[in-house]
């Protein structure tokens, strides 16, 4: 008999529980397949619509695909089936922070924790939250809190850093950013923010030296060269600076930050149009950013385009009316523009906003001294000190600065230079009004000037700059000493000449030859280091005109400019003795013999002034505050004659008017 064997069929399934299908989608999930998860969550539910995983990561994929309403919905569904989860809450929280729902999230993020109080994500969540809400201190404390829980938790110390440097405190951010190169060394941004806080701190070599292994790392990180850039002007390192911030914006053509500092830059080297040109590319992208205004203003200023950079200046005002910088900067285009009292009214404006700016008070200063209220200038220029643009060497002395209330009857003070050698001659006729007070004075003194004030009346000793200074019981700077006797255009001391040459005047009578003719000095340029010189000093070339006169000239001009030897070399009516002065005493020993000293604003002109020789000084058209406004003598120097520019700021008619008076000179002689 046959028999019929029955075999199970291939299609019986078995039915699959809503935690195989959770389980499936969760692998998918984290395999980054969004869409085929979600099938698996759906067909869990539909099975189980209670099942809290399944619930829960339906909301994640919803809030993944920017459905936050639904994906907040399916969550508190999931916490409803099981509250005992403390991720559903933590990731409720993030949900509901997006939306805005910030009350919400807290109380999310709080019932996360009291399910798990040592849940560090949520701990970095709530800092997130709180930092969000301005909540600065408490912030911290969360992101403190976490990296109590976990010691190498990288992403609360990176938070904590980051709103550390926020907050300004640059100490504790650069623990933690120190904390991130042990837990993950080799960190661009780590580097990168580590940097920020040294830059911050004034450890601009450790700044750069961090910047620079970030670079290491992320070379198109143009932040990074900005930020290296900006450290490396401060270290005086321009040309590397700029090649920095040109990587920046070859990375980023748009990067308005690096588009502004190497404008800067370019400014400060004499290079005015390409600044306008990149202060231009940043206002197109950021025109409404104040800095910018203001700093291109600066540029056209430079340039000499002074309405075009006082609009500049007003609308940096007008985005930002309480920007301190601004005014001043408006202030010192108008004192350009030499409209006086605006500029006097756009510094106090300055000084409103911010009473301990430096730079403002020492614009005030000049502002005061150019118009000749010497009060309020002497007074506002002890600023000076404070102010960086300045660079004046700061100096700590022990023993207290006098400036002229106390008693020094019977004391020992130190006076000591304290600006450019100019300064100095013009203020050392202080010196024997304060040995008048019974003082024993010491003098301290650049070298170049040290034979020359030797003989100064009232000089105990002679110190040169630099050398070990004898105990004293007080010290004034050199250009303090007019306001320490309450110096005012009438009471200026006129005790002139104040310097001598001792013996040398003899021995150059000789180096300069006998003649009949007026023998007349020239000096056309001053130090080139010198904020206002491209102002005040003039090429050979344009003084020329003054050769017509049967005179004999003799060049006193030191350091030579570019074109000045083709000059000397050509026109052999003037004598060069530049090369044979070796200090201010020869110099001065020169000018007692001359019958002239024709120069511009430099401290040769107050070397003649001192000596009480006659001494003609070629003015810029806003002239340097001691020579005032206007007037064509000097309350500081009797024997001197001030030649101006006009408002057309040429030097050819300047040097016009000195000849037609020198033909005078030549006839009077």
């Amino acid at each position: 008999m046959s028999r019929q064997r029955i075999r199970a069929s291939g299609n019986a399934r078995t039915k699959a529980s809503p935690s195989t299908l959770y389980d499936e989608g969760l692998r998918h999930f984290k395999s980054g397949r969004p869409a085929v998860a979600e099938e698996h969550f759906r067909q869990a539910l539909a099975i189980d619509p209670k099942h809290a995983n399944s619930l829960h990561l339906l909301g994640l994929i919803h809030g993944q695909a920017n459905n936050p309403d639904r994906a907040i919905e399916l969550i508190v569904e999931a916490i409803r089936s099981d509250p005992n989860i403390p991720d559903y809450f933590s990731n409720l929280g993030i949900l509901l922070a997006r939306q805005g729902r910030f009350e919400e999230a807290f109380k999310s993020y709080d019932l996360a924790l009291k399910l798990k109080p040592d849940f560090v994500d949520v701990w970095i969540r709530l800092g997130e939250l709180l930092q969000g809400q301005k909540r600065f201190d408490e912030a911290l404390l969360s992101y403190e809190h976490a990296l109590k829980l976990d010691p190498r938790n990288a992403e609360a110390a990176s938070q904590g850093g980051m709103l550390l440097i926020d907050l300004e405190r640059y100490e504790q951010a650069l623990a933690r950013f120190d904390l991130l190169q042990t837990i993950r060394p080799g960190q661009a941004a780590d580097f990168y923010h580590r940097g920020v806080c040294l830059n911050r701190l004034a450890r601009r070599e450790e700044a750069a030296q961090s910047y620079q292994k970030a670079l290491e790392i992320d070379p198109k990180n143009h932040k990074a060269h900005n930020n290296l850039g900006a450290v490396l002007v401060d270290l005086r390192r321009v040309d590397e600076a700029n090649e920095h911030f040109q990587k920046a914006i070859q990375i980023q053509p748009d990067f308005v930050p690096a588009l502004n500092n190497l404008g800067n830059t370019l400014v400060d080297l004499g290079r005015f149009e390409q600044a306008v040109s990149l202060f231009d590319r940043a206002l197109l992208r950021s025109p409404d950013l104040a800095d910018l205004c203001c700093n291109k203003a600066n540029a056209l200023k430079a340039l000499g385009r002074f309405d075009e950079a006082l609009a500049g200046y007003d609308q940096a005002v007008a985005l930002k009316p309480d920007y301190a910088e601004a005014h001043n900067n408006r202030g010192n285009c108008l004192e350009d523009m030499m409209r006086m009292g605006e500029a006097l009214f756009s510094y106090k404006n300055a000084l409103a906003l911010q009473p301990d700016y430096p730079e403002a008070h020492w614009n005030l200063a000049i502002n005061r001294l150019r118009v000749g209220d010497l009060k309020t200038g002497w007074a506002e220029s002890e600023w000076r000190w404070k102010c960086p643009t300045l660079q004046l060497r700061s100096r700590d002395f022990s023993q207290p600065l006098w400036l002229g209330r106390e008693s020094i009857e019977g004391k020992t003070i130190l006076l000591h230079g304290d600006q450019g050698l100019g300064d100095a001659i013009q203020f050392v006729r202080y010196v024997p009004l304060v040995a008048a007070r019974g003082a024993r004075v010491l003098l301290e003194i650049d070298r170049a000037l040290l034979e020359l004030c030797s003989g100064l009346p009232g000089v105990s000793e002679i110190i040169p700059s630099g050398g070990t200074l004898p105990a004293s019981d007080f010290h004034c700077p050199l250009g303090s000493l007019p306001l320490a006797f309450d110096t005012v255009l009438n009471t200026i001391p006129q005790v002139t000449p104040y310097l001598s040459t001792g013996d040398g005047a003899g021995a150059s009578k000789e180096r300069l030859g006998s003649t009949k003719s007026p023998r007349v000095g020239l000096v056309w340029a001053g130090n080139p280091n010198h904020r206002n010189d491209r102002n005040r000093s003039i090429p050979l070339e344009a003084l020329l005109p003054l050769l017509d006169m049967d005179a004999q000239f003799f060049g006193l001009q030191k350091e030579l400019r570019h074109g000045d030897r083709a000059v000397l070399r050509e026109r052999k009516e003037i004598v060069d003795l530049g090369p044979e002065l070796e200090n201010f005493a020869e110099t001065a020993a020169i000018i007692q013999n001359l019958d002239l000293l024709i120069s511009v604003d430099t401290s040769v002109a107050h070397l003649a002034g001192a000596l009480g020789r006659p001494v003609w000084i070629l003015l810029p058209y806003v002239p340097d505050w001691r020579w005032q406004l206007i007037r064509m003598d000097s309350p500081w120097y009797p024997t001197a004659r001030l030649f101006r520019q006009s408002e057309t700021r040429d030097w050819q008619s300047v040097v016009q008017q000195a000849n037609a008076a020198l033909r005078v000179f030549g006839q009077s002689g």
